[in-house]
This record gives C-alpha cells, sequence and structure tokens, in this order.
C-alpha cells in the first residue's frame, strides 16, 4: 500500500494548477524538463521505442520530438482515468490504463520513468522497477528520490539498494546526479 493515496495525491494536484506539470506535482515545467534531459542523456540513439511508466499527461512524447527524437514509438502507462485521456489527447499515442505494481505490461526496448516512483512504498518501487526492466528488451531509465529521509508523501531509495537491485537483475547500471539535491537518474542496461 502506498504512503499516501496515488488518486488523491494527483487529483489534488491537477486541481490545484490545471493539467500542467504542477498538477503533476513538479515545482515547475523547468524541474521536470531538467530530468527529461537526464534520462535523454542515458538513452542509446538507436532507440526504437519507450514505454513511459507513469507517463502523465505524456509530456515525454513532446519533449523527445523537441530534440529530434521523433522516430521513437511511444506508448503511455499511468494508472489515472484523468491522465491517460489527456495524454491520449496530446500524443494521439497509445496510451494504457495500467497499475504497473501489478498489471501485464506491452513490450519495448527501454522504458523510461520520471516521477512516478516517488510516492510508492519501497517495496512497491522495487517491484516497480523490476517488472518494467523484464517487460524491456534493452534497458529500464528512471529517477528517484535519493536518501534516507523519512516523509509522509515522498519515498526515498538509497543508491546502494538501487545497486543491490541492479546487481540482482545483472545489469549495468549508469548513475546521473548533481542535477538536483536529492535527485538521481538511472540507467538498467541489459
Amino acid at each position: 500500500m502506498a504512503q499516501i493515496c496515488n488518486t488523491k495525491f494527483y487529483h489534488k494536484g491537477i486541481e490545484e494548477h490545471g493539467l500542467t506539470p504542477q498538477g503533476l506535482r513538479w515545482h515547475s515545467q523547468d524541474s521536470q524538463l531538467v530530468r527529461f534531459d537526464q534520462i535523454l542523456s542515458l538513452l542509446p540513439s538507436n532507440t526504437a521505442s519507450v514505454v513511459d511508466a507513469g507517463c502523465g499527461f505524456g509530456d515525454f512524447f513532446d519533449y523527445l520530438h523537441a530534440h529530434g527524437r521523433e522516430t521513437i514509438q511511444y506508448t503511455g502507462l499511468d494508472s489515472l482515468d484523468v491522465m491517460v485521456a489527456e495524454a491520449r489527447k496530446r500524443t494521439g499515442q497509445v496510451i494504457y490504463l495500467c497499475d504497473i505494481v501489478s498489471d501485464s505490461l506491452v513490450e519495448g526496448d527501454f522504458y523510461v520513468c520520471s516521477g512516478a516512483l516517488n510516492i510508492l512504498e519501497k517495496n512497491e518501487s522495487y517491484r516497480f522497477i523490476e517488472r518494467c526492466y523484464n517487460a524491456s528488451s534493452r534497458g529500464l531509465i528512471f529517477n528517484f528520490l535519493e536518501g534516507e529521509e523519512r516523509s509522509k508523501t515522498y519515498n526515498y531509495l538509497t543508491a546502494a539498494n538501487i545497486e543491490k537491485l541492479g546487481k540482482r537483475l545483472n545489469v549495468r547500471i549508469v548513475f546521473r546526479r548533481g542535477y538536483y539535491d536529492s535527485d538521481c537518474t538511472v540507467a538498467f542496461y541489459k
């Protein structure tokens, strides 16, 4: 069970800020784009398809196009109806209503995830990561809040535990840090 209710958390954000990055609980569009920059820096140039796990409004689709990666086939997954409907409208792509921790997952070269781990409990986060990695043919790129802080809202993970999970999955791991305090982006390559 999540620390807080996913549905209430995001619906309150949308109620307060509309269908914007702030509605998705990002500080700003710029902070969302900085995280997308990190993901793109780890995504190989020959990637044919991505599955955006926790796609929100599908903003990563537009980001890919704005950065010359429009040939990548994009699929989105989200657990909230409002996100799925808006992502379908904005992207015109296939977007599935999906609980990534328990539902069947589609295949793709890479899974990407930006922000979706932040309100899951630790064990849910590890299951989410493992399931996305296993559904990919080439790997998973995701960000997480790094640290051991205890929060009633957000889930912090340690790099040591991410490395341990990566070792168990037999992945090649690359970390990116230094763009924001307590934020880390990591690639699990097959």
